[in-house]
Order: C-alpha cells, then sequence, then structure tokens
C-alpha cells in the first residue's frame, strides 16, 4: 500500500511495512541499488511514486559522490544521507516546485535528519560508518569481498528511512496522507 493507492492513508503503517520489507530483503544484498537508491525509493514507494529514473539520479550519490574522498581530506557522506535529504525534498514540496522562501524550512528539517543520523551512528561519512575509501578502485573490491553491505550499510538504510518519516511526519500527513 502506498499513498497512491488509496484515499484513506495510513503512512506510518506504510513506513512501518517498507521498513520490515527492507530489514528482510536488504541483508541478502544490494540488488541493481545502493544505499542512496534504496532509502530515495523506498521513501518515494510509500509515497507512491515510481521511476526508473529515481534510481539511475541517486545510483551515483553514494559511493561515486558519498564514498568520495577528495585530495584535499574531505570525506562524503554515506549513500542514505544523500537519499534520505533527496527524499526530504520531495516530501517538503509534495507535489508542487518548492517556493525560495520554503528553502530554511527545509535546510533545517534536513539537518535535524542529519544530526540524528549522526547521534544514533556517531558520524554521517561513508568511510567512517563502513571503513571502506570508494575513490580507491581497492576499496569496492573489499567491501564486496568482506559484505561490508549485508553486516553493516543496509542498516543505514533501514535507519534512514524511519529518521525521513519523524523528521517529515507533520508534511507526510498535510501533503500525502
Amino acid at each position: 500500500m502506498n499513498a497512491k493507492n488509496s484515499e484513506q492513508v495510513d503512512l506510518d503503517k506504510c513506513f512501518d511495512e517498507k521498513i520490515e520489507e527492507l530489514n528482510k530483503l536488504l541483508p541478502k544484498g544490494e540488488q541493481n541499488k545502493n544505499c542512496s537508491a534504496w532509502t530515495f525509493i523506498s521513501i518515494l514507494d510509500v509515497l507512491g511514486l515510481e521511476s526508473v529514473f529515481f534510481n539511475n539520479l541517486a545510483i551515483p550519490l553514494a559511493g561515486g559522490f558519498g564514498g568520495f574522498k577528495s585530495m584535499h581530506g574531505w570525506k562524503g557522506p554515506c549513500g542514505a544521507i544523500c537519499g534520505g535529504c533527496a527524499a526530504i525534498g520531495i516530501i517538503m514540496g509534495g507535489q508542487q516546485e518548492l517556493k525560495f522562501g520554503a528553502k530554511p524550512r527545509i535546510y533545517l528539517r534536513t539537518a535535524k535528519f542529519v544530526h540524528y543520523f549522526e547521534k544514533e551512528f556517531g558520524s554521517v561519512i561513508c568511510e567512517d560508518l563502513c571503513g571502506i575509501d570508494f575513490s580507491d578502485p581497492s576499496g569496492l573490491q573489499k567491501y564486496l569481498d568482506n559484505d561490508i553491505w549485508g553486516k553493516t550499510c543496509y542498516k543505514y538504510v533501514v535507519k534512514a528511512v524511519d529518521l525521513v518519516r519523524k523528521v517529515t511526519c507533520k508534511e507526510l500527513k498535510r501533503k500525502w496522507g
């Protein structure tokens, strides 16, 4: 069940069902998605929004950007953070383009999401969370060989989906419920 399929939707129940589904499915492997895509698409699925473009949009936000380490020492955020931030924009905007004046509220809501995630896991940095430097080609191989997804990363997706629900509960009810 999702927001698109029913006039009277219990979004909390839909999120609970999605989180239960993710907890069963994700430890088995990433399939055609990654942490950013799973987070973003799972939330959009609850809202009844589907498109292959969403998956394709979210994929680079994980290992390519999220797992990136710059030559100056900057380290990218976990892909679940990237996907969650994108989903917050969708939720906050509802079915219309966001107006300029809405940005401060969205920034604050996103900061709240990131804060809760950091409080839960001690960091929002991909490498800190999973121990992999995705900017090094051997990092991806280490990630695969050691089943980092099945042991660690999927948990960040599940929590990010739940935290996005938590920080956007009013907008979910008002704009999507």
